[in-house]
């Protein structure tokens, strides 16, 4: 008994058997007219409650009877696909109803389908699942505060457009003008609302073809290909379709990629030239495409075996018994389990004659041979599939084009979203080049622009840095972590040449001692320069090994290209504005410091030249103990002419004696008036430089050059000091702290005795050669910035391995060392003095300090470290004997070890050592019956301990604190 269903929008009746395989479909005409249908209601209940699961099941037959062929056991196919999605019998039963009757699953599908369904359907159509593309932006999924810097969460790599074959560089040329735009020539342009696959016609079933004569069945074939535009699902269709032209049992279609091998790309390791690619390998008569793509790709040599000889040739090769042919391949047979007898292979060719693909059929049915008439059926389908795989190549080309350039889009938008400093925009490149690209290693190296073959700095990002503790907050790269293969990156800064190499050690330009101990070992590398707008070579980008030991590839050389534009001129821009900050910075500083100092007038220097200069011994300028207390100023500048006349430095570089009065004067005129850090301060630091120059007599070790750096640098080390550190720059924000990030207030003082001995009239050095000049300021350089204790601790390891094991001072290294720590010798000089000395400077320090400490508590409300907290000044003698412990005695016993005149110097230290002891213990800092004398009669503390948890135990404070 039939059943007739009317739906009341429409006058279309439909008869229904009423068989097991039969379900009702017209749920919504049911819910609204109230119809009863015969059979049991509780199965209906269930089909309705399950409506949105057989939407999508007649979505996923939708899609799928597009891409296979029908065949009258469409109930069997059917059931297979439901049982692999876990659907149940009734399911099963539901969609082989739906398989015999499209008219009516066209209608519903009409009539039912949601726009959610409609798009999805157009979708899985037009971009495969296997091969889509997530597009996601860094920077929209994770944000992160004060930098903006990002971490790559993109789920691309430049290896997804391998498949299809961007073999044109991404950078083309418009009348003479660098372009990321592709030239549409050759390719099938899409208007609004163009369908990928347009016009998609119903199949017929495999027995309806098999009803056709062969012209009208190679008709009907070529129709079911003409308008595939999805290269996976193409072969497919071609692969079945042969199969039932030629009788095969099975076959498989290989696709040509790469670019034709050239002298350049022909090697030993080269993938460069080009090879072929099973789309799909061994696909028969009830093969679907989803289970194709789970295969994993073959990969075959360009003239290897039967298929790449017949990609080579051009000419099909027909094989009656595939084992007595020595190209045939035996271990195909025993990896798949099934035995090939007969083959054919032909090419898959476009209309200018290149070879697209190969396709191949094996075992015809009934184990007969392949006949000529089935090489002309063969090769006449095959020139129709080629004209399918050329249009399906030049739409997946586009369709890529456009994932590239929105993968260029959003790389850029990146770039120039932050160019505050250049380790944030590097750090960027670093992580999105390395996600893009996959690779174990990528560096940036910075071309230094006075010597255009060496680095300023280097940049370097491994994958596994972003699985680190640090790595939500890291916002800028490590630099020179890693040794730099010098052979290849500077050739490419050089040259400007793109050199990608697939195996390091084979080529001559790499240094194999860069992996010497370092657990890490090249493979391959890729390297390109980096330009700014001009053309000019800014730095190199330089990527080591691809992931899964992969060679990088054509494509990957066209995406860092294209990235390597944005990457130059990000570069560019920000050092452009790092400029501007500094510019604006040092023009700050600079009216501030001529708003306060002037050079000394002419007047000032010829009334100093005309007073008698007394001698050394009337100053008493060779002792160690010397006090300038009852010394007016007038009295210090002739001093200081006595320490050049005596060192001969007058004579030796040809000094103009009103230059060198009127310098003195600019260079003391330029001293503030804080409580420590001023003129006086630098004058002591240079006597006590003159008394062991020549006490020692290293003035003869050092030479007039560096005897006259050396002088210079004490009296000009403190110039402009503000009475604050160099950790109150950085806390303030000041423009000194814009402009150096390290050693600030050293870089001032030394750019402030640039500045006086370039001035009119105050040029002490104008009569010295070039040579000597520039060596008499790199060492005046060097001994400013050795006064900051940052660098003295850096060095002084290395300096006292040299004390204990041998100095040799005929090496400039040894001797570098030694100028960098008689700088800080000098400069903490003051704690070597008589107690009553040591007692009045020490004041001076610690109220400078507090008055630091003042404006920190006042201006910047934050709580001053101890040695500047005013509230804590009782601690002030047990944090001078922390002080001396740990950075006075070590240093001054080593110079004792160096010359036995220098012994006064550590008595010195240790007797004040022990008055700020006995302080200590009168102020019950420390219990006086933990005090005691050692072997060489010096105090000690036999077990320290102190009333205030806060106290320091060792401070690193010292009157030098820059």
């Amino acid at each position: 008994m039939d059943m007739i269903t009317e739906d009341p929008r429409s006058p279309i009746k439909l008869a229904l058997p009423l068989s097991s395989a039969s379900p009702p479909v017209l749920w919504g005409a049911r819910r609204k007219t109230g119809l009863v249908y015969s059979r049991n209601d509780i199965y209906y209940n269930r089909l309705e409650r399950h409506s949105a699961k057989i939407h999508r099941c007649l979505h996923l037959r939708n899609s799928e009877e597009s891409r296979m062929p029908g065949e009258g056991g469409g109930a069997e196919s059917g059931l297979h696909r439901l049982h692999r999605n876990c659907y149940d019998p009734e399911y099963a039963r539901m969609e082989a109803w739906l398989d015999e009757h499209p008219d009516f699953v066209q209608d519903y599908f009409l009539r039912k389908a949601t726009r959610q369904v409609v798009d999805s359907w157009l979708v899985s159509h037009a971009t495969p699942t296997s091969s889509s593309v997530e597009l996601s932006s860094p920077t929209h999924n994770q944000s992160r505060g004060g930098s903006g810097a990002t971490t790559p969460v993109r789920k691309i790599s430049a290896h997804e457009f391998e498949r299809g074959g961007l073999l044109k560089p991404m950078i083309s040329t418009i009348d003479g003008t660098p372009t990321f735009l592709t030239s549409t020539e050759g390719q099938t342009g899409s208007g609004p609302g163009h369908s990928p696959t347009p016009g998609r016609r119903q199949r017929r079933s495999r027995h309806e073809l098999r009803q056709l004569d062969e012209k009208e069945l190679i008709f009907e074939l070529v129709k079911d290909i003409c308008n595939e535009l999805e290269v996976r699902s193409l072969c497919h269709k071609i692969l079945q379709n042969v199969s039932m032209l030629l009788h095969a049992d099975r076959g498989s279609l290989f696709l040509v990629q790469g670019e034709k091998a050239t002298c350049q790309t022909v090697g030993p390791h080269s993938q460069r030239g080009r090879y072929l690619v099973s789309k799909l390998f061994d696909v028969c008569s009830k093969s679907t495409l989803i289970e194709m793509e789970k295969k994993d790709e073959i990969r075959i040599p360009w003239g290897t075996g039967i298929v790449g000889y017949v990609a080579e040739s051009g000419d099909p090769v027909n094989i009656p018994d595939a084992y007595k042919d020595e190209r045939f391949n035996h271990d195909i047979d025993v990896l798949t389990g099934y035995k090939t007898r007969t083959l054919l292979c032909m090419p898959i060719k476009d209309t200018n004659g290149d070879v697209l693909g190969v396709a191949q059929v094996i075992n015809k049915v009934g184990d007969a041979p392949f006949t000529e008439q089935d090489e002309k059926i063969f090769s006449s389908y095959l020139q129709f599939c080629g004209i399918g795989l050329r249009n399906a190549h030049l739409y997946e080309k586009s369709q890529l084009e456009v994932k590239r350039n929105q993968v260029l889009l959003d790389l850029a938008r990146m770039i120039f979203e932050e160019q505050s400093t250049i380790e944030h925009v590097v750090f960027r490149i670093l992580t999105h080049t390395q996600s893009l690209i996959q690779c174990q290693r990528v560096q940036v190296l910075l071309v230094h622009q006075a010597s255009k073959g060496s680095f300023s700095r280097v940049f370097d990002f491994e994958a596994t840095d972003l699985n680190g503790e640090d790595s939500e907050s890291r916002t800028s790269p490590y630099e020179s972590r890693f040794p730099i293969n010098v052979g290849i990156t500077g050739y490419v800064a050089t040259t400007g040449e793109t050199v990608s190499i697939p195996c390091a050690y084979e080529d001559p330009r790499f240094d194999h001692s860069v992996d010497d101990g370092t657990n890490f070992k090249h493979k391959t590398i890729l390297c390109m320069a980096i330009k700014n707008s001009s053309g000019q070579i800014i730095g190199v980008i330089q990527l080591i090994n691809k992931f899964d030991d992969l060679q990088f590839t054509k494509n990957d050389e066209n995406f860092v290209e294209a990235f390597a534009i944005f990457c130059g001129m990000g570069i560019h821009n920000t050092h452009m504005y790092e400029r501007a900050v500094v510019a604006i910075a040092k023009q700050s500083v600079t009216l501030e410091v001529l708003s306060y100092h002037a050079t000394a007038s002419l007047d000032d220097a010829q009334r100093l030249r005309k007073m008698r200069v007394p001698s050394a011994a009337n100053f008493r300028l060779h002792e160690f103990t010397f006090d300038d207390y009852i010394m007016n100023d007038d009295e210090t500048i002739t001093a200081c002419i006595r320490m050049f006349l005596d060192l001969d430095l007058v004579e030796r570089f040809h000094m103009d004696y009103e230059v060198l009065c009127r310098w003195l004067l600019s260079v003391k005129k330029n001293y503030r008036n804080v409580t420590y850090h001023n003129w006086r301060h630098a004058f002591n630091v240079a006597q006590m430089m003159f008394s062991i120059l020549t006490a020692t007599q290293w003035w003869k070790i050092f030479g007039e050059a560096e005897c006259l750096a050396l002088i210079i640098g004490c009296l000009c080390h403190d110039l402009d000091h503000r009475g604050t550190n160099n950790s109150f720059q950085i806390k303030a924000s000041s423009p000194l702290a814009q402009l150096y990030s390290t050693s600030t207030m050293e870089h001032h003082h030394f750019d402030q005795c640039i500045m006086i001995l370039n001035s009119p009239g105050n040029q002490l050095l104008a009569n010295v050669s070039p040579d000597e000049y520039s060596r008499v300021i790199r060492i005046v350089e060097e001994a400013i910035l050795s006064t900051d204790l940052a660098v003295y601790f850096r060095k002084r390891g290395a300096f006292f391995n040299i004390v204990r094991e041998g100095p040799r001072f005929n090496t400039e290294e040894h001797r570098e060392l030694l100028r960098a720590m008689l700088m800080t010798v000098c400069d903490l000089a003051a704690i070597t003095k008589p107690w009553d000395v040591e007692k009045r400077v020490a004041e001076l320090v610690s109220s400078e300090f507090f008055e630091q400490g003042d404006i920190e508590r006042e201006e910047l409300n934050i709580t001053p470290i101890d040695i500047m907290n005013r509230e804590k000044e009782d601690q002030l003698p047990l944090m001078q004997v922390g002080f001396i412990d740990s950075i006075c005695l070590p240093i001054y016993e080593s110079f004792a070890a160096l010359s036995d005149k220098l012994e006064p110097l550590v008595d010195g230290v240790r007797e004040n050592r022990d008055h700020w002891l006995e302080i200590a213990a009168a102020q019950s800092l420390i219990p006086s019956e933990s005090m005691e004398k050692d072997s060489n009669d010096n105090m000690t503390i036999s077990k320290p301990s102190t009333p205030d948890s806060d106290a320091p135990s060792s401070p690193v404070h010292n009157y030098n604190s820059d």
